[in-house]
């Protein structure tokens, strides 16, 4: 059987998680689905998060440049979820970092495209006339 990690809070008491169990209640709470929350629940809740996060930050190590720093990086965690299909959906949340100006780029070539296809629509609508 697996082992449980176990940790210590402030009174020296051991501890299943190391979540903050209050912040994750209120988050669950924030839901206008749930009314109550069982106690088993949220531990099992917490347990998860921590399981998950700890699985993201290995994947992101091993597959991006922490590894040669030996330090884990944000750059390194918007790759892995750009990249592993397990990760999409936290690509809008962990976005890759861009410059300021290569931004401003994309955003006029976005509006330059958008303008020719309203001009190619006009176009479309007076030929149909």
């Amino acid at each position: 059987m697996a082992d449980v990690v176990v940790s210590k809070d402030k009174g020296g008491e051991q501890r299943l998680v190391s979540l903050p169990l209050s912040r994750i209640r209120v988050i669950m709470k924030s839901s206008p689905e749930v009314s109550s929350i069982n106690q088993e629940a949220l531990v099992l809740t917490a347990k998860a998060t921590e399981l998950f996060v700890q699985y993201l930050a290995n994947y992101s190590y091993r597959h991006g440049g922490g590894r040669d720093r030996r330090a884990l990086s944000y750059s390194d965690l918007a790759h892995a979820t750009q990249e592993a299909d397990a990760f999409q959906f936290l690509a809008d949340i962990l976005p890759k970092k861009i410059l300021a100006s290569k931004y401003l780029k994309m955003l006029k070539e976005q509006m330059r495209e958008d303008e020719e296809e309203e001009e190619d629509g006009e176009e479309d609508d007076e030929a149909d006339s």
